[in-house]
């Protein structure tokens, strides 16, 4: 598909695709906040816990990375 193999378009939707994904998650969590009225404690409480599994992707990629090395 236009001169790219298919390893470097599904390397291209990982980078890029998930990340805009996990842009779209911190949107969807900031929203929850604001709607729940959630205050400053409450924003933090929500972005650390639901932000932890988003953390936990990009170790993996940064992990995986490292190994590569």
């Amino acid at each position: 598909m236009f001169g790219w193999s298919e390893e470097q378009i599904a390397q291209f939707g990982m980078t890029v695709g998930v990340g805009g994904f996990m842009l779209y998650m911190v949107f969807i969590i900031l929203q929850l906040a604001r709607q729940s009225k959630a205050g400053k404690f409450g924003t933090f409480v929500l972005f650390v816990v639901l932000g932890f599994g988003l953390l936990g992707f990009v170790a993996k990629q940064v992990i995986a990375w490292l190994l590569k090395i």
